[in-house]
């Protein structure tokens, strides 16, 4: 606290060890208090779990850099979910923040639409979810884990943009990582093994191949099995085609979808030496 003192009269005269002040002409004594509270941490504006990244701001998902269709109702929901990861957002709070009490729609299915496009968005699952968890009769968990938050206007820690001019501006919600041009993108290959085996052994996703580094440091086999068990590990045989279809800043892995074989259209990551071309595409000349 900060304290000002303004005096009316000269001859004003202050005692020691206390706030009692006298003042011989009997003058008023204006004592003015400013009090300067702390202030809050800025609150986030992009919150990045997986390959994804939410910017609260300009209310858009990004995915790898790259822009995600998500209309504003469930933009708003994943965002209360993320506010709050690991824990439940009932649909009673949901209820009172999103819909008025004065809007008259079919509140359960309004809901239940929102939780499917994000799950949509997110390439996610209800029977076996990633992110959006259902708690029956309660409401729904963000399962995942937020990888960093970035603060909002004034403390963003984004790494600058470069103009045209060579100088630097600050960040905008706008500016988001984007991916460098990758000419792998877009092309079939097939899997490869360079140790010769005929198997390869594929995660669905990022949470999944930590997982996997994480077991096989401790030589976990058990979890190993529970893993492709769930079909969350894959064995795919070398020669397989594939189709890229993105890259994962986080791993440094190939998004592909696998076309042929026992696993076909399914996604899988696959790290780039385990990507080669297809033997029997014609050279072109």
């Amino acid at each position: 606290m900060h304290i000002r003192v303004a005096f009316a009269s000269s001859s004003v005269h202050a005692a020691k060890g206390n706030c009692a002040f006298t003042n011989s002409d009997a003058s008023v004594v204006y004592i003015l208090t400013e009090t300067f509270m702390p202030q809050p941490a800025p609150a986030p504006a992009i919150l990045r779990f997986d390959v994804y990244a939410l910017d609260l701001r300009a209310g858009e998902l990004y995915k790898g850099g790259r822009k995600i269709k998500l209309q504003e109702q469930p933009f708003q929901i994943l965002a209360m979910l993320l506010e709050r990861p690991g824990e439940v957002v009932t649909r009673e709070e949901m209820r009172e923040r999103l819909w008025s009490g004065d809007t008259f729609v079919d509140f359960e299915h309004s809901l239940n639409t929102a939780i499917k496009k994000i799950r949509h968005a997110l390439n996610d699952e209800a029977e076996k979810p990633r992110f959006i968890e259902t708690l029956r009769r309660r409401g729904y968990r963000f399962a995942g884990t937020l990888t960093e938050t970035v603060p909002s206007a004034g403390s963003s820690t984004l790494p600058p943009s470069q103009g045209s001019s060579g100088q630097t501006s600050p960040a905008t919600s706008e500016q988001m990582p984007v991916e460098c041009p990758d000419e792998m993108i877009g092309k079939t290959l097939v899997l490869q093994d360079e140790s010769g085996r005929e198997l390869v052994t594929l995660s669905i996703d990022e949470t999944v191949l930590k997982e996997k580094q994480k077991l096989d440091a401790a030589s976990d086999a058990l979890g190993l099995a529970l893993l492709f068990a769930d079909q969350k590990l894959l064995m795919v045989s070398a020669g397989t085609r594939v189709k890229v279809l993105d890259r994962s800043p986080a791993s440094a892995c190939y998004e592909v979808r696998i076309l042929e074989g026992e696993h076909t259209a399914k996604t899988a990551l696959v790290p780039p030496h385990r990507l080669g071309e297809d033997p029997t595409k014609p050279v072109e000349k």
